[in-house]
């Protein structure tokens, strides 16, 4: 089971240091994508996103981006923006922070970027006082539930649409456990909001 809605209290506690949704920006949706990238996967989104005219931030894991460098590029090439998600997918609840730090640090010599997002969205407060140097951390407004295989498709779209406005920082994932339910709910999730005049744009 997972929150679709970042808590309100949680978001407006922690303000100062992570980012939570960009609210700056009116009639925009930040569409990010975790844990790629996959061959076969992140290039089939990256068609969907060219079919809207989308662009996109990929948080990548270093690990995945070192082993499928062609597709990482890939990303970059279309326009998309990409981010740090440490090199092995660390929880930070379960990493030291020395550990978890040189892991990001790995990572960057992948994906050279200023934007970060955890793992599971757990990060110790050390970590983040650490991170918030070099990085933008970046968390999200509504996460779909796409990794969740107890999910229908139809549940998962019905998540995003319903939680996201202008704004919203919206989660899926580029990864094999998601495919399935993400590759249908994007293209539909794209078509709800182009209907609606929004626009889909990078974090900077």
């Amino acid at each position: 089971m997972h929150i679709t809605k970042s808590p309100a209290l949680l978001r407006t506690l922690t303000h100062k240091n992570l980012t939570w949704e960009i609210n700056n920006r009116p009639g925009e949706i930040f569409l990010t994508f975790d844990d790629g990238p996959i061959p076969g996967i992140t290039p089939e989104v990256l068609s969907i996103l060219d079919k809207y005219k989308a662009r996109a931030t990929f948080f990548c894991v270093g690990d995945n981006a070192a082993k499928h460098h062609d597709v990482y590029r890939q990303i970059q090439q279309a326009g998309h923006a990409t981010g740090n998600h440490t090199f092995h997918h660390l929880n930070g609840w379960k990493t030291t922070a020395e550990a978890y730090v040189e892991d990001v640090a790995l990572c960057s010599r992948v994906i050279q970027s200023s934007l970060f997002r955890p793992p599971y969205g757990r990060i110790r407060p050390s970590v983040i006082q650490q991170l918030k140097k070099e990085y933008r951390i970046v968390m999200w407004s509504v996460l779909t539930g796409d990794y969740d295989r107890n999910l229908q498709p139809e549940k998962v779209l019905r998540n995003a649409i319903e939680n996201t406005t202008s704004g919203s920082i919206v989660v899926f994932h580029d990864s094999l456990k998601a495919a399935d339910n993400m590759l249908y709910a994007l293209p539909r999730f794209l078509d709800y909001f182009s209907e609606k005049a929004c626009r889909f744009s990078v974090i900077e």
